[in-house]
């Protein structure tokens, strides 16, 4: 069974920066698209950032220029690097992957548990 774990989130104070992980266990076979996603208390969730098997990355207006999405060494990792952070950056941040069969064309579609990111004024 696919897993996603997040871990690097907490509290800092506006300008500072965090740096969230994600880890893929379970799988054979690598991811094709992985993302961030985020969720603010009332609002809905929002795509962050994304980054393909190929290291194509794309970025939400909102963060682009201060947030960095990256894929580690490891399979099925991603990372994203988040510089001078604000409070409207507050979220609980979900890590997404996806992988297409080749051979039946069924997209699979994964997500972690969510990391909080709190940032004070």
């Amino acid at each position: 069974q696919v897993q996603l774990v997040e871990s690097g989130g907490g509290l800092v104070q506006a300008g500072g920066s965090l740096r969230l992980s994600c880890v893929g266990t379970g799988s054979i076979f690598s991811f094709d698209n992985m993302a961030w996603y985020r969720q603010a208390p009332g609002k809905q969730r929002e795509w962050v950032a994304v980054i393909s098997s190929g290291g194509s990355t794309n970025y939400a207006d909102s963060v682009r220029g201060r947030f960095t999405i990256s894929r580690g060494n490891a399979k099925n990792t991603v990372t994203l690097q988040m510089n001078s952070l604000k409070p409207e950056d507050t979220a609980v941040y979900y890590c997404n992957a996806k992988r297409t069969s080749g051979a039946t064309g069924r997209t699979y579609d994964h997500w972690g548990q969510g990391t909080q990111v709190t940032v004070s004024s």
